[in-house]
Formats: C-alpha cells, sequence, structure tokens
C-alpha cells in the first residue's frame, strides 16, 4: 500500500496496491453567488467568530475536543498525513508512506521542516509524538488508535509503525487532530509546549477567550497560510456571532443558525458555506445508569420522537435524518439499506411495556455549546415522546464549562461529532468499549469483536458485510440516539475566499480554513 489514490470502486486487493479516498466536498452558495477563485494572496488579520472554547482548554493534543481547540491546532502544528479538501490523503510531515502487508508501515519523514523555536523536524520527533498517546498513563482521545500497534521505531529517516493485524486504514488514523508531530526532547514531548512547525506562531492565548498567532516566515508550504495574522474568538451565544460577522468584527463565523441564513443573505455582508459531509447531532445515555442500562427503554426513547420534524425546524433543511448511525453517507461502507427507524408512540409504548414499565421520566441536560438549537431539539423531542408516555424533562445547563461539568457526566445529554473518514476511526473513538470518547460507556462484545475482525479483512464484500453489520447493532442495540446529519454551515464576508473545494471531514474546512482561504 502507498500514499498514491484511486477512485472509489476498486477492489479491496486494488487497495493492497494503493490508498483510499473520501467523497468530495459538497458546497450549497446562495442563488447567484460564486466564491471568488482569484489566485490566493498574502496578507490581512484573518478574525474567526467559533461557538466553542473553554477556560480549561491547553496545549496537550491528547485532551482537545472540540472546533475551538482543533482550529488552533491546525493553525500551529501539522500531521504525518494531511486530508486535502477532495478527501484524498496527501502527504504533510510524512512525505510518502507505504506497507507491503498492511501490518508493517513505514512513512518516510519529510526534510527540510523546522518547528518555530528553529529545530529541526526528525524522524524522532514523529517517534515522541506518537508515543504520547500510548501506554497505561496516557489520558489521550487518540489511545484507542494504538491498541494494535505493537512497536514504533525510528529507522534513518523513516518511522517504522507495526501492528499485530493489517489495518488498511491505518494512514487515516495518522491525520487525527489530536496527533500533530511536535518537538521532543529525551523521547518525550512537552504537551504544554507553544511550539510548533505549521503556519502560524502563538502570539498570545487567553484559553476561552482569544488566540492571535502570526504568519510563521519559514512555513514551508510556500503556496499556504496566506494571512498576516489570524485570530481566534470563542463566542459561545449563536446571536453574539452571527452580530460580530454582521457588524464587522469577525470574517468567518461557523454553526450560523440555519433561521438567520435569510437575514445575512439580504443585508449581502456575507456568504453561506453548507457543507454535506458525516457530521451529526446525537444523545447519548449513559449505558450504565438506570434506566438507560435497559434496551428496551433505549429504544422506546428512539421510536418517541420525529427526526424530520428536527431536520426541518432544528437544521432548516440543512442535513438529513440519521437512524441512529454515526457512520454518514459520505463514507464507504454506509447502511443505506438498514430498517428506518420513524416516529412511532406504539412501538415506543412496545419497548417500556418489554422493559416493564407503562412510562417513563428523565431527565435531558442540554446547552447550545452541544450544537447549535440544541435546546430546541431537546424540546421538540420532548413535546412527541408525551404521547408515548414518556415524560422528558429539559436541563437548559449553561454554555460555559458545558463539556467539562455536563458532557459524559450528565446521564443523558446533547452532544456533535464531525463524523470520521473511516468507519474504523469512528467506531474505535467512541463506542469500543472503554474508549477515553466512549461518551455513552455503552460494551458490546459482538460488536468489540467485528471491530477486530473488520481492520484486517482483505475481502471487499465481507469487509462491507462487518462494518454494515456494526452499523445496526449501533442503531438497534448502541445507547446513543442519532436523530440527524448535519451540514457544516459557515458563513463568510464577502472578503474572504476559499479554494473551489471545501473540506467535509471537518468544519471549517477541515479545520484548515487557516491556511488554505486568503482575502480576495
Amino acid at each position: 500500500m502507498t500514499n498514491s489514490m484511486f477512485p472509489r470502486g476498486m477492489t479491496r486487493r486494488g487497495l493492497l496496491k494503493s490508498g483510499m479516498a473520501m467523497t468530495a466536498a459538497g458546497l450549497i452558495l446562495p442563488a447567484g453567488m460564486a466564491m471568488a477563485q482569484a489566485e490566493p494572496k498574502k496578507g490581512g488579520v484573518f478574525r474567526i467568530g467559533i461557538g466553542h472554547g473553554s477556560s480549561t482548554d491547553g496545549y496537550d493534543p491528547g485532551l482537545w475536543d472540540q472546533l475551538y481547540v482543533q482550529t488552533f491546532a491546525a493553525a500551529r502544528h501539522n500531521y504525518l498525513i494531511e486530508i486535502a479538501p477532495d478527501g484524498n490523503l496527501v502527504p504533510e510531515i510524512a512525505e510518502s508512506w507505504e506497507s507491503a502487508d498492511g501490518m508493517t508501515w513505514v512513512f518516510k519523514i519529510r526534510q527540510g521542516v523546522s518547528f518555530h523555536s528553529g529545530k529541526p523536524v526528525t524522524a524522532e520527533d514523529a517517534l515522541a509524538s506518537l508515543n504520547h498517546h500510548r501506554g497505561e498513563a496516557s489520558t489521550s482521545a487518540a489511545k484507542p488508535f494504538f491498541d494494535a500497534v505493537t512497536d514504533i521505531k525510528v529507522d534513518g529517516t523513516n518511522l517504522v509503525v507495526t501492528l499485530n493485524a493489517a489495518n488498511a486504514d491505518f494512514p487515516y488514523l495518522m491525520s487525527d487532530y489530536h496527533l500533530p508531530v511536535m518537538a521532543s526532547a529525551d523521547g518525550k514531548i512537552d504537551p504544554t509546549s507553544t511550539d510548533g512547525c505549521g503556519g502560524y506562531i502563538v502570539e498570545s492565548y487567553e484559553p476561552g477567550v482569544q488566540a492571535t498567532l502570526n504568519r510563521n516566515p519559514n512555513y514551508w508550504k510556500s503556496d499556504k497560510a496566506h494571512f498576516d495574522q489570524i485570530v481566534l474568538l470563542s463566542i459561545l451565544d449563536p446571536a453574539a456571532r452571527l452580530n460580530a460577522l454582521m457588524t464587522g468584527e469577525v470574517d468567518t463565523i461557523d454553526q450560523v443558525d440555519p433561521a438567520s441564513i435569510a437575514l445575512l443573505e439580504s443585508r449581502g455582508v456575507a456568504k453561506i458555506l453548507s457543507i454535506s459531509g458525516n457530521a451529526h447531532y446525537v444523545f447519548p445515555m449513559d449505558a450504565r445508569v438506570a434506566p438507560f442500562t435497559d434496551n428496551n427503554v433505549r429504544l422506546a426513547l428512539k421510536y418517541a420522537f420525529d427526526r424530520q420534524e428536527l431536520v426541518d425546524k432544528i437544521l432548516a433543511g440543512h442535513g438529513s435524518v440519521a437512524n441512529d448511525n454515526p457512520i454518514g453517507p459520505a463514507n464507504r461502507y454506509f447502511h443505506a439499506e438498514m430498517e428506518a427507524k420513524t416516529y412511532d408512540p406504539d412501538k415506543a409504548k412496545f419497548h417500556l411495556k418489554e422493559a416493564g414499565m407503562d412510562k417513563l421520566e428523565v431527565t435531558l441536560s442540554a446547552a447550545n455549546a452541544a450544537f447549535n438549537g440544541a435546546v430546541d431539539a431537546a424540546v421538540l423531542m420532548s413535546e412527541k415522546a408525551a404521547a408515548a408516555g414518556i415524560t422528558i424533562t429539559v436541563d437548559r445547563v449553561p454554555d460555559d464549562g458545558y463539556w467539562d461539568n455536563v458532557w459524559m457526566k450528565k446521564p443523558f445529554c446533547a452532544s456533535y461529532w464531525g463524523g470520521r473518514p473511516v468507519e474504523d476511526q469512528m467506531f474505535t473513538t467512541a463506542y469500543k468499549a472503554g474508549a477515553e470518547w466512549n461518551e455513552s460507556f455503552w460494551s458490546n462484545e459482538k460488536f468489540d469483536a467485528l471491530l477486530v475482525a473488520a481492520r484486517s479483512e482483505l475481502d471487499e464484500a465481507k469487509r462491507r458485510e462487518m462494518y454494515q453489520e456494526m452499523q445496526t447493532i449501533v442503531s438497534f442495540e448502541g445507547s446513543t440516539i442519532i436523530p440527524m446529519y448535519n451540514n457544516y454551515v459557515m458563513a463568510l464576508s464577502n472578503a474572504v475566499a476559499t479554494p473551489e473545494k471545501v473540506s467535509n471531514n471537518w468544519n471549517l474546512d477541515g479545520f484548515r480554513c487557516v491556511e488554505r482561504w486568503w482575502f480576495a
């Protein structure tokens, strides 16, 4: 396997001789509006209002958990591998990678790249950066990616990673935002360091408030990092973000309330990017805590609300119905033929009866910090659930500190996921038993066994069957309600230009707007 790319539809045998590609990004603009395609030019201060950020955010890559720190990281760091806007894997610090058997992967480290401190980037730095996420003491959310890794070593300018079984998707894991290449000393990275080898150098950072970065004059990518300065502002309130854009205080905002799109278009001050991909909004239920220990209770809740209503009213059509499936339409093995769940109070009552109940009372904690419209979505779910004898009390918790005080703390809450480019990465990160970010604390032996087996299955048809069976298990036995796939909806001032393709693997152009976009 090498880092050469090929179109979808290639056989598994072909996969073992090449690489993989994601679905290309979708791009929706207001009628009659086209993105500027002039040649990128340097200059300007690019200010982004982001609907995330917390006073507890920090520099440790293993702990990054939301869009603010992810974008901040993309500004100052590089990774072994980058996912391009068209979904292909492209070289970054690893200028090439290959494997003869899918078990031993050799990454050739790019020479001539330096950290902001002036230290050359080496294979030893890459080794220490990956090892930060390994071992019993690691608290990294990326730790599950390395469960199958038996050894990582340096061989000259190469980094050699050995797995306990073949995994054709392993290079995709190396693009994960938790895994930047950081400077090392004595075999370890400093997780509190501001040093990086990316396009921008940190000038100042106040967690939960603002980060300011200046362009790296020695950046090895001469065709990227166009702005003189980047300013990242944490603006949790959707109305405040919108106002900041309309008054010219920021140039771009994320998580645009779909109800605000008409206002923006009528004012003519901004253009809308609506990108479809694998992102999804979720309501995890703690599978360790009654009544969510009973799958019949979980199924009752899954049938007790109207998914299309949420897409229509919360997303204003900028998304699609999800079937409690974290694998999205842009994934290779998406199970489009799975039995669909629709609003069915009678079926919800049936599952309550199977659980030995004639009614159910639960509390759902939500804040718009989880996703824009999360509180309204919870209210709509509560209203519909009443017909099934289910009382959902909506606990409107504060936006500030949501990810520290509510997420994975309260037994039933709102959350979101950006999706992942490959099925294994999504499942390993959030559904594998014991995973750091298994937010529902769900465990299923059959699912975990299939997860391991699918990685090394070389028959394309069998692998598809395995991944689709896992999707069915998560949908009908899992402890997470997944009602809708959401588009990434952003608003850009008319001065901001983007490439023709904008990535759909994450928000803000895969976090890379800071180095891919420019002022027209």
